[in-house]
């Protein structure tokens, strides 16, 4: 099957988040904060802390979602040329063939570690840093998206 696509800054950038958020090390960042941050509050209001690590508790919280949820995610979109480049995909049983004006690559499926599917992508990792993201809008039906979401199910073992 082949699809053609170029990406969709908007969708990206939640590919991106999707991506974050679903790595272990920030899951548990983001809870440890979180925890931290309801902890402070409970002891401000009981009294029991002063109003500064109350606040502190809190700046640390609005950094780190801003961070992950807007700073991060925009910075590598906007360093990343591979967004900004059209796209001809082959998928078959045994490779994917990717196509764009300045290179042609083919991956055997055994070169992916992992797939993930979020709203907008399927994410086809590398490695557990690296990956490449390929639009669910980019399959003109639902056939072609469901059997794209068979071969990448059956190929890939996570």
């Amino acid at each position: 099957m082949q699809i053609e696509f170029t990406y969709n800054k908007n969708e990206v950038i939640q590919a991106l988040r999707f991506h974050f958020i679903t790595r272990r090390e920030i899951k548990f960042m983001i809870i440890l904060v979180n925890v931290f941050a309801i902890l402070s509050a409970v002891l401000f209001f009981t009294h029991l802390i002063r109003f500064f690590p109350f606040f502190l508790s809190t700046v640390l919280w609005i950094v780190l979602m801003l961070a992950f949820w807007v700073f991060l995610p925009n910075s590598i979109y906007k360093k990343a040329e591979t967004f900004k480049d059209h796209f001809k995909i082959n998928i078959d049983d045994l490779h994917l063939y990717m196509e764009n004006k300045k290179t042609k690559r083919i991956w055997a499926w055994r070169e992916f570690s992992a797939f993930l599917e979020s709203p907008y992508f399927f994410h086809l990792y590398f490695d557990s840093r690296s990956f490449f993201l390929i639009p669910k809008a980019a399959f003109t039906d639902l056939k072609k998206l469901q059997e794209a979401r068979m071969i990448f199910k059956e190929n890939i073992r996570n």
